[in-house]
């Protein structure tokens, strides 16, 4: 069968070709297409276009880019049409992806969503578009099942598929020689993965260094920007930078500093004490302020139901406060053990490992069944 799948940033790059992946192993002859990056390539995916050329963050920068992010999707619709495919499996990305989902069900081709957008979180009338376009929704967090029961819509829970891709990891013996920053402890810095959030959050995160001179800072950075991006934020060679070797950073990681996304949900998963933030320029805080529903911005809040980690947003995310609060989480035993706590209790209601798998299996079977039906 065929698939197009679009993912439109980089962690559902690397969901969406673990969830491929599996696709193969239920569906051998399996062919796919789509927009995605480094990992959906790699996984055997087609790739139409890369994700990079359309992630932008923010209701200011969308607007600014509002014809070419036409222009793409007038592209991509002509290019699923040639393609023609059994199904279209969307990856969160909702304000690009829901669109596509409404014009496939214009077309009459089958629409699966794999990772439920945040509509939660802001405009959960969003939750009837997708119940009129999409076929098939597989949610990864526990909550999100019984959110969208309110809409009348079936949904499948699969587990989260951060947990397969941290149970595949294999952590580098030579991480540390090879990086040499053997002498100190690390601090993590995890700014995100696009231009906009970096250049928002990484010089608040930096600046507060000269507090913490026993220490190393190592941001991690990641290969779908140019790889001399970085050498700005270094400092002379000061500051080391890591490309994709997130996992390694945050194996041999002593705290973090992390952007509000999925690298606070990994960052527990490795039992790193950490401190999340998110910044914006002034035009979309507010709106953003006006539209958002949930008490917290960060996975591993939301999932516990309070406040297991401390979250720093847009004037609060100040170097006084960031070295304050960094400070507490290296020297202070009792609120360190307070967060690993809130960890442990999250890994619960997670659960195990496998939502690559489930999915894989869920979707082929499905299709396997709509096709005997048709």
């Amino acid at each position: 069968m065929k698939y197009y799948i679009i993912a439109g940033e980089r962690s559902g790059d690397l969901h969406a070709s673990n969830l491929y992946k599996s696709i193969l192993k239920e569906d051998a002859s399996a062919k796919s297409r789509g927009i995605g990056g480094n990992y959906l390539e790699k996984a055997g995916m087609e790739i139409f276009k890369h994700f990079r050329e359309i992630s932008f963050m923010g209701f200011a920068e969308v607007l600014m880019n509002i014809f070419k992010i036409r222009e793409y999707f007038n592209n991509t619709k002509n290019d699923i049409l040639n393609f023609n495919p059994d199904v279209i499996v969307l990856v969160d990305f909702a304000g690009f992806n829901l669109r596509i989902a409404k014009f496939a069900r214009k077309n009459n081709i089958k629409v699966y969503y794999y990772i439920s957008p945040k509509i939660w979180a802001w405009n959960t009338s969003r939750a009837l578009k997708i119940k009129a376009y999409v076929d098939k929704m597989f949610v990864i967090l526990p909550f999100e099942k019984q959110f969208y029961k309110k809409f009348q819509f079936d949904v499948d829970y699969v587990g989260n598929p951060v947990l397969d891709a941290i149970a595949q990891f294999n952590k580098s013996d030579s991480f540390l020689a090879s990086h040499r920053i053997e002498d100190k402890p690390i601090i993590a810095i995890l700014p995100g993965s696009r231009k906009q959030e970096i250049e928002s959050m990484l010089h608040f995160m930096l600046s507060i260094i000269p507090s913490f001179k026993d220490y190393h800072f190592v941001i991690a950075g990641v290969s779908n920007l140019e790889s001399h991006y970085y050498q700005q934020f270094t400092r002379g060679g000061q500051i080391k930078v890591v490309i994709d070797e997130t996992y390694d950073l945050l194996s041999h990681a002593s705290a973090a500093l992390v952007t509000s996304g999925t690298a606070t949900l990994e960052t527990a998963l490795f039992n790193v004490p950490q401190l999340v933030g998110y910044k914006l320029n002034i035009f979309s805080f507010w709106i953003g302020k006006m539209v958002v529903k949930v008490p917290y911005i960060s996975l591993v809040n939301l999932i516990v139901g309070r406040e297991v980690v401390k979250e720093l947003l847009q004037d609060d995310f100040h170097p006084n406060i960031i070295r304050d609060e960094l400070h507490a989480l290296l020297n202070d035993a009792e609120y360190k053990n307070n967060q690993l706590k809130g960890y442990a209790e999250m890994k619960t209601i997670l659960g195990s490992p496998g939502a690559s798998d489930k999915t894989a299996k869920l979707m082929v079977n499905y299709l396997k069944d709509s096709n005997k039906s048709s």
